[in-house]
């Protein structure tokens, strides 16, 4: 399922920042790296949640699949995000590469222990719980929309804000993975894409369509909220 690329303790100042896992005094904290190919599973829906991830690069998506064997894409983490931290004992969905991917790992047990002793380090995993709240309630607005231009546009805006550079949004995922978090068919996701195109809202570079370059954000942000 992975290969290991290291687990040498010396590199934890480069790991886990956002928690605040910089400082010299985690002694006890102790963190792996690991290699995913594309399409590999990390973790799956039901296994026991006994580590917290950190994408180093790559994407991963976390999904269900459905009772009617449709899959429904809750998450997109990207490089910097963490994943993987549950309420319960278990993993609620199962998160997989979306492309070749490299992740940091810690212990939940170990990382509880460190929030014990370190405030910066429990403030900002009470910030992740809630900004993942805030995720999945937004989600949730997104899947009410009415149009499938407005789902669309809504996710080229969060990608915007997330993947953004030079002015291009490169995307790892495909357009089936959009349609799948977007709750669209994979045909709908792209007369939308074609429409916001035609209208000069969006561009596109290279044969696969993954590279965008968002032409008119105004546009596109008046399109969003009319959800």
């Amino acid at each position: 399922m992975f290969v290991r690329i290291t687990t040498d303790s010396t590199h934890r100042p480069n790991s886990l920042r956002d928690l605040g896992m910089t400082s010299g005094s985690n002694a006890t904290v102790s963190l792996s790296e690991f290699a995913y190919r594309k399409g590999t599973e990390i973790y799956g829906e039901k296994e026991p949640a006994d580590y917290v991830y950190q994408v180093k690069t790559g994407a991963v998506r976390s999904y269900k699949l459905l009772s009617d064997g449709r899959r429904q894409i809750g998450a997109f983490h990207l490089a910097g995000d963490i994943f993987g931290l549950e309420n319960g004992n278990s993993h609620r969905f199962t998160a997989e590469a979306i492309v070749d991917t490299t992740v940091r790992l810690i212990r939940r047990q170990t990382l509880e222990l460190v929030a014990d002793s370190d405030p910066v380090v429990a403030n900002n995993l009470l910030n992740m719980t809630t900004n993942n709240l805030q995720h999945a309630e937004d989600h949730m607005l997104l899947l009410g929309r009415k149009t499938s231009l407005e789902r669309v546009a809504a996710f080229v805006l969060e990608m915007d804000q997330r993947l953004t550079g030079a002015g291009v949004i490169a995307l790892p995922m495909s357009r089936r993975d959009i349609a799948d978090y977007l709750g669209l068919t994979l045909e709908t996701v792209s007369r939308a894409l074609s429409r916001l195109h035609e209208l000069g809202i969006i561009g596109f570079l290279g044969n696969t369509q993954r590279q965008i370059v968002l032409s008119d954000r105004r546009r596109l942000t008046t399109i969003d909220l009319q959800g």
